[in-house]
């Protein structure tokens, strides 16, 4: 919650819910794929349960399946849209699992690099994060030019995997893939905001 004498609120990370590609462990970037029946049952079994906080403020990825997952689990908000939050880009990788890559040299490059070579024909994991990380910046300068009286207290985020891992690894620490997540679950952190400055002081999983 917001405790502007702290200058600290709450931030729902949740990743969006499963699409096909997701269940058959593709790489899903720039592709504007829909939730998967599946996916849209999972979510709103979790739902349900309560496992989704209630939130003040809503902010997605323009992706369908992140706008979709919006839409299930909070119908009676209308997200803000943040064009940054926007998955990475696989480039020639998109759309094929690892069985389909494996003798692929490219693939096997990537790799051997343990991913920190850019993806043929796509995006850098360094640019991806720069981007994502903007994208969060900006929502945290909005959030700090509200009146005290109209301030929210927990705000949520529908995004992808690796925004989650580029923002959490950047603002938190630890490495970029320790914040691997499943379809539809995430992560609640406390942030402490001054001037547009953020530090994380807490996070914990759904």
């Amino acid at each position: 919650m917001r405790n502007r004498s702290k200058d600290q609120i709450t931030i729902v990370l949740i990743r969006h819910g499963e699409t096909k590609s997701n269940k058959e462990h593709r790489y899903l970037g720039r592709t504007d794929e829909e939730l998967s029946n599946e996916g849209i049952i999972k979510l709103k079994e979790l739902k349900n349960m309560n496992y989704y906080p209630e939130i003040d403020l809503l902010y997605s990825s323009p992706m369908k399946r992140c706008v979709q997952t919006a839409s299930i689990l909070y119908p009676y908000m209308q997200p803000i849209i943040v064009s940054d939050f926007k998955e990475i880009d696989f480039g020639i990788f998109e759309g094929k699992n690892h069985i389909e890559l494996q003798k692929d040299e490219r693939y096997q490059a990537w790799i051997d690099s343990n991913g920190t070579l850019p993806f043929p024909e796509g995006e850098s994991k360094e640019s991806f994060i720069q981007r994502c990380n903007k994208g969060f910046l900006k929502i945290l300068e909005d959030i700090n030019a509200f009146d005290n009286d109209k301030m929210p207290e927990t705000v949520g985020m529908i995004v992808h995997g690796g925004t989650i891992m580029s923002i959490l690894s950047s603002f938190y620490g630890g490495d970029y893939y320790d914040y691997q997540i499943e379809n539809g679950k995430g992560f609640i952190m406390t942030v402490f905001i001054n001037n547009i400055k953020a530090k994380i002081v807490s996070v914990k999983k759904l």
